[in-house]
């Protein structure tokens, strides 16, 4: 039978692995050998992974692995993104800090945690309602009042709150919602993982100028598939 401080010292060694987590070194080290490391060169971007507590927007049982170089999941079916990728689409839209973004898919809440700390106002959408209570919640706590988070179909955008000077899609569609586009300022940037979405897109930036939508193909990217209207479009 074991007596109460050998299950004090069996505790002990069970629970401090995950006490002794130092995230903010994790933290650092994603961002000195993911962002910087693979080009990133906007400091705001970089201050803001920096700053962004990743772990705290992904379920518990995964936090050790928040500042590994892999998406990971985060219930619903959905992910939240490689840092990198998060990084990437932020730096392609080339935001300022009195801008207004709208974000389609919320998802966890990291990457609007990340624009708001760039930006004056995001504007995020979530179609899954568990997910957006979520986020909205992280976000709260940790203080980001520059962020509105509405559950919804992003398809259609936020008319009320626009016309925005970016707009980012975390989400897989095969073609730019028009809605969107309209909500989208002259010069404004958006930016999504455009094609088939059960396999591989392109990550696309596309630039607003007057009449005229200018696209940049960026990479290959893999991203879980956009819902709502836009797969019912798809199927028509």
């Amino acid at each position: 039978m074991f007596r109460p401080v050998v299950i004090l010292i069996l505790l002990s060694l069970i629970v401090r692995p995950a006490l002794a987590i130092d995230y903010d070194t994790l933290r650092r080290r994603m961002v000195q050998e993911q962002i910087k490391a693979r080009g990133i060169r906007d400091e705001r971007v970089i201050e803001a992974m920096l700053k962004v507590p990743r772990h705290l927007f992904v379920p518990e049982r995964y936090r050790h692995r928040a500042y590994g170089d892999h998406p990971l999941p985060i219930g619903e079916g959905q992910t939240i993104s490689q840092p990198y990728v998060v990084a990437l689409m932020t730096e392609a839209l080339r935001l300022k800090p009195t801008d207004r973004v709208l974000e389609i898919g919320t998802g966890s809440g990291y990457q609007a945690a990340v624009l708001a700390e760039i930006v004056r106002e995001v504007y995020t959408i979530e179609i899954r309602q568990t997910l957006a209570d979520r986020a909205r919640r992280v976000l709260k706590e940790l203080g980001y009042k520059n962020v509105k988070v509405k559950h919804g179909d992003g398809y259609f955008g936020w008319p009320d709150a626009g016309p925005f000077d970016a707009i980012i899609i975390t989400a897989a569609a095969n073609h730019v919602p028009p809605p969107l586009l309209r909500q989208l300022k002259d010069g404004g940037r958006l930016i999504l993982p455009l094609g088939e979405v059960y396999y591989y897109q392109t990550l696309t930036l596309i630039e607003k100028k007057g009449p005229k939508l200018i696209t940049t193909q960026m990479g290959p990217v893999s991203f879980v598939p956009m819902i709502g209207e836009i797969r019912r479009r798809h199927t028509r």
